[in-house]
């Protein structure tokens, strides 16, 4: 395998995706991939070393995601899936332009229309990491989205710094989960949304205490599922002839696989199989062919 740069990676493979999150997070993008794309190859990336990207600096996340970009280039992906909020509200435009041969889907803009569409007064919530809550995307997205439907809508954002951490530890549904979100919601229930976006990939296993706390009637829209939903409709249309199987998924992360494997499932909503370790011993690691069979 051979690494990629911004001119495209050669021997690219038809219907074969490339997904990366800051850890394991974006195992809840893959799940509803391979619901709606069951045929599609998925190579997965979680950058467990590095975890959480959402405390970092615009200019670190940038690096980071170009790092993982360029690792997943070497499968020859067709797609690139950016399965975090973050690096896709301060790095998007810059892997577009880098990566200008190979379509590149990021996840907000997917859950800022599905926001619009389901609201009934225009009092939408957004929660996610400090990143993406200060840049401000969600907001912009929100606002072209309820503009083109011809709604109103007004935002009101929460940074909850504390999830991604407490999902990279398996304990979502923790009693002490359910207390940070009651500390996280309240400010929210107090503006009284109806609708409330997950703006990161690790909060879905968040959902039935984010419901104990908001209750029923409020809407949660998982950005995920969104980006899934309308990258599955777009290669449906544009795939000629449309692959036919069970599609394989194969994982790759930066530290700790044993754990990314344990927890995964939660993620995944099945057995992840064996998942595998990118040292990262020299540098550029993101250039180096993996080595299967690393502890």
């Amino acid at each position: 395998m051979k690494g990629g740069g911004g001119s495209g990676p050669a021997g690219r493979r038809e219907h074969m995706l490339g997904v990366f999150d800051s850890g394991i997070g974006g195992l809840t993008v893959v799940r509803h991939l391979r619901r709606l794309l069951p045929a599609w190859d998925i190579v997965y990336f979680g950058d467990t070393a590095r975890v959480p990207y959402g405390t970092k600096s615009d200019a670190t996340v940038r690096r980071f995601a170009g790092e993982a970009a360029r690792f997943l280039t070497q499968f020859g992906v067709s797609h690139l899936v950016v399965a975090c909020n973050t690096v896709s509200a301060v790095a998007l435009r810059h892997l577009t332009r880098e990566f200008q041969e190979l379509p590149v889907a990021g996840v907000i803009q997917p859950g800022a229309e599905a926001a619009v569409e389901a609201t009934r007064s225009g009092r939408i919530g957004v929660i996610g990491t400090r990143a993406t809550i200060a840049s401000g995307a969600y907001e912009h997205a929100i606002a072209v989205a309820a503009h083109r439907a011809g709604k109103k809508a007004r935002v009101h954002t929460r940074p909850c710094p504390l999830l991604v951490p407490l999902a990279e530890e398996g304990l979502a549904g923790s009693r002490a989960a359910r207390e940070v979100l009651r500390d996280y919601l309240a400010p929210l229930r107090a503006k009284r949304i109806d609708t409330l976006i997950l703006g990161c990939t690790h909060y879905p296993p968040f959902k039935p205490a984010i419901r104990s706390v908001l209750g029923r009637r409020v809407t949660l829209i998982d950005s995920g599922e969104a980006t899934a939903r309308r990258l599955a409709r777009s290669l449906k249309r544009n795939s000629n002839p449309a692959p036919r199987g069970r599609g394989s998924l194969t994982c790759y992360v930066s530290d700790i696989p044993r754990q990314f494997e344990a927890i995964g499932r939660r993620f995944l909503g099945s057995r992840l199989g064996r998942v595998w370790l990118v040292p990262q011993d020299d540098l550029p690691w993101f250039q180096r062919p993996p080595i299967q069979g690393s502890p």
